[in-house]
């Protein structure tokens, strides 16, 4: 990354304020923290075409070191147009097992923060943006057909974060976040190990707002100007209640 001063990796489960965090970070022209990335998705899908498809190619050319070094280059290529020394690249799937090992190839250092929240309160917040968007039905329902295997595959990718975290990583909770966010801002720059900056938590702006529109979901990444949480009003049904506390971390 040789453009790149710092790569850090933001992960974890959606309806988690990373939107919000990644807007408060951006306040500091020195951090550039933007939507949901396809960074991971790309050094992925890169890999797996050079160990499969372009294989026998690399093999026949002596040339199979060369997927890390292409490998090496995505973050440069995807944000060539960012002037800022840090970025914070937003992925669902960072905490995975493959995609840390991923990620090491990118740095020595690694730093991921994983934003949490308990799993009833996700799946309220979920059916509350389908009302809004005017969704009828079964709410649950469709939020198990939309969401809940990519919930399942992020509580995976957390779980094993958990269990191999020998300080790269930094859990966060949603109520750390909203509750008291000016020590959990500076409890994240401690870790990244960043020279403090005074943030504003009460005149935020979403400076790379996401077209939610590709989403089908209107208003998933909006924020509030300042910081507060919203208070969730929807009733579970037992079901869905067992099934929460079943998979919650």
């Amino acid at each position: 990354m040789a453009n790149i001063k710092q790569f850090v990796c933001l992960g974890g489960l959606p309806r988690t304020g990373s939107t919000l965090l990644s807007a408060i970070l951006s306040q500091n022209p020195e951090i550039h923290a933007e939507g949901n990335s396809a960074v991971c998705q790309i050094m992925s899908d890169i890999l797996v075409t050079c160990e499969t498809l372009a294989k026998e190619q690399l093999t026949a050319n002596n040339r199979e070191h060369t997927k890390i070094d292409l490998i090496k280059e995505i973050p440069n290529i995807y944000y060539k147009d960012v002037t800022a020394s840090v970025i914070v690249d937003k992925c669902r799937s960072w905490p995975t097992k493959d995609n840390q090992l991923l990620y090491r190839q990118l740095t020595a250092n690694p730093k991921t923060i994983i934003l949490t929240r308990p799993l009833e309160e996700i799946v309220k917040s979920f059916i509350n943006l389908f009302e809004e968007n005017g969704y009828t039905g079964n709410l649950e329902k469709r939020f198990s057909e939309i969401w809940s295997a990519a919930i399942t595959h992020a509580i995976e990718g957390i779980k094993w974060a958990k269990q191999n975290n020998t300080g790269e990583f930094l859990f966060v909770s949603y109520d750390e976040l909203t509750t008291d966010t000016e020590a959990t801002i500076k409890k994240i720059y401690s870790f990244c190990e960043w020279k403090s900056f005074n943030h504003n938590f009460n005149s935020i702006v979403n400076m790379h707002p996401e077209n939610d529109d590709v989403y089908q979901l209107k208003g998933m990444h909006d924020i509030r100007s300042s910081v507060s949480k919203r208070k969730l009003t929807t009733q579970l049904s037992p079901a869905m209640l067992k099934q929460c506390r079943a998979l919650d971390i």
